[in-house]
């Protein structure tokens, strides 16, 4: 009888972060409760420990031990529901410096850029790290993300939350604090890079070195918040000429009521959050082909004139992090680190 291909073989590595995922609630993991009104508590279990409302306490030790999904009761005598929290929850929760690329962007992302299982991806900027956890789950330890991040303390955030999500530093994760045209020639070889994902205020100004990287048939995707910042984009690959027809679009979700008969959607619901673009590397000494549908009547008009003035993020409606709360956050996830470690929080450090 022929033994089944896809079962898992024992002398397999686990994948890094994997033995997070599954089994008792251990000492460390992080879990999330469900109060009986549905408001969500995300606390790390430590023995001898207790979660604290203002109506009463659940103890840790009663969590340490017990399967996924169990039902703990609460000292008032209500119920909370226990679950390990998914990527989606803990990049929302996550602490943060810059803002945070979405989970439906995330997941759009993945997908349309057809991030794969041993992908050498590029990205551009880190911010806090949230679309980097997504990345790194596509990829797996036998793949490659190269992250660029301008800012240190934004670099140092993005790898504390990795360091707490899987555990460990990440086998495939490689973060440079520079600028991306000047560092990207510097890290890899022309023609090595599968995928780009763009996350920065004027992508387009990298179309250059990006296409020098990516190998051809390689995805660009870049996640802008304007309409503005779309069109750049779009008419620079255009103009350069070593790319497909960009192709554009958003995502809005809407979460639904589920009661008996009152099934409606949510009063409230994640809008515009920003738009995604696509376009594909062509061969080396390839044009691109020559478009057969004309655009739109004044797309072109004599009063069409590209904005030349340097961007920055209160241009594109950005909320600016004061340095001070950045500095809390670096602080505050270093002792979050140090505990999942099992290092001394009170011990010297750098």
């Amino acid at each position: 009888m022929t033994e089944p291909q896809n079962e898992p073989q024992p002398d397999q590595p686990t994948p890094t972060g994997a033995i997070l995922r599954r089994g008792p609630f251990q000492v460390g993991d992080r879990v999330q409760l469900t109060d009986p009104r549905g408001r969500l508590h995300t606390i790390a279990l430590e023995a001898g420990k207790q979660f604290h409302t203002h109506r009463g306490h659940i103890k840790h030790d009663d969590l340490i031990g017990m399967p996924d999904g169990s039902v703990i009761p609460h000292s008032s005598g209500s119920s909370y529901l226990a679950l390990r929290p998914l990527l989606s929850d803990y990049v929302l929760s996550m602490p943060r410096g810059a803002q945070v690329v979405y989970p439906k962007d995330a997941g759009q992302i993945v997908t349309m850029a057809d991030i794969f299982p041993g992908a050498r991806v590029v990205e551009a900027g880190v911010g806090s790290g949230a679309l980097s956890l997504s990345l790194l789950r596509a990829v797996g330890d036998g793949g490659a993300l190269f992250s660029f991040e301008r800012r240190e303390d934004f670099a140092e955030i993005a790898r504390a939350n990795a360091r707490i999500f899987f555990g460990a530093d990440h086998p495939a994760w490689t973060v440079t604090v520079g600028d991306l045209v000047e560092s990207l020639p510097q890290t890899v070889e022309a023609g090595t890079i599968d995928r780009v994902v763009l996350d920065m205020l004027a992508p387009w100004e990298c179309l250059d070195v990006v296409g020098e990287a990516l190998a051809p048939g390689g995805v660009l995707i870049c996640y802008v918040a304007t309409a503005t910042q779309l069109s750049r984009v779009a008419e620079a690959a255009r103009d350069d000429g070593g790319w497909t027809e960009p192709q554009a679009w958003e995502s809005m979700v809407r979460g639904w009521h589920l009661e008996g008969l009152s099934v409606r959607p949510e009063h409230r619901m994640h809008g515009h959050t920003g738009f995604l673009i696509t376009t594909r590397r062509l061969a080396p000494d390839t044009s691109a082909p020559v478009r057969r549908t004309r655009p739109a009547h004044g797309a072109y008009g004599d009063d069409y004139t590209p904005p030349q003035e340097e961007w920055t993020p209160e241009d594109v409606g950005e909320r600016v992090v004061s340095d001070k709360r950045v500095r809390r956050t670096v602080r505050d996830l270093h002792r979050e680190v140090d505990r999942v470690s099992g290092a001394d929080p009170t011990a010297d450090g750098d």
